[in-house]
């Protein structure tokens, strides 16, 4: 398996791997103004922030905007914001991105993988069919989880290697799927979503088009 960048950020460019680099694994559909600043408190911590897009997901079906259409307003999210980039995945699991991050950029880099108190009670509590699978990728990289309708509590053996991302409130109800219930209703959607890609949400989604 390996990763497929589309964007690499402009502070990176000249670097065959940053020291930290963030992985930030969504279906981004579309990408929001929660998804841009989740990626921006971890970019406190990292070098490097890094939006995946898996090519197939474990829990959920490939449907609304194809793949291609993501593809792109992830690369142009990515090239709006310095230091930020993105790329496609084989796997769909967080510990197969991880690793296909590991391949492409070396063993020298540390990762950590970014996602929601929601996404992270799921990567824990996911039946892999094997107990030990998140402790032996918590070995390997750590997990940084933004504060989205309250604080992720970790099982104690955990603790260690999860780090809280401080979110402000106001983007706790900002989803992907209330910009499509607003788009489908003809409602103005536009503050959820980052300026960079209304063009291409207009494109995508066949929103209604506001005075800007």
């Amino acid at each position: 398996m390996a990763l497929e960048i589309l964007h690499r950020g402009v502070r990176a460019a000249d670097q065959p791997g940053p020291a930290r680099l963030a992985v930030f694994p969504g279906a981004f559909n579309p990408p929001t103004i929660a998804h841009l600043e989740i990626a921006r408190a971890a970019a406190e911590w990292a070098d490097e922030v890094l939006w995946v897009i898996p090519r197939a997901f474990p829990h959920k079906v490939f449907d609304g905007a194809p793949f291609g259409p993501r593809c792109s307003m992830l690369a142009a999210l990515a090239q709006s914001q310095p230091g930020f980039s993105a790329a496609t995945s084989e796997g769909g699991l967080y510990g197969e991105i991880a690793e296909e991050a590991r391949c492409h950029f070396g063993e020298a880099t540390q990762i950590a993988l970014v996602c929601g108190r929601d996404a992270a009670e799921r990567l824990v509590e996911w039946d892999y069919g094997d107990p030990h699978y998140v402790d032996r990728m918590l070995e390997r990289c750590r997990i940084l989880v933004a504060t989205r309708r309250g604080e992720y509590q970790p099982p104690e053996r955990h603790s260690s290697r999860i780090t809280t991302l401080s979110l402000a409130a106001s983007h706790d109800f900002v989803s992907s799927s209330e910009v499509r219930r607003r788009i489908e209703k003809g409602r103005d959607w536009r503050e959820l979503v980052p300026a960079a890609i209304h063009e291409q949400i207009r494109a995508v989604y066949g929103a209604p088009r506001f005075d800007e």
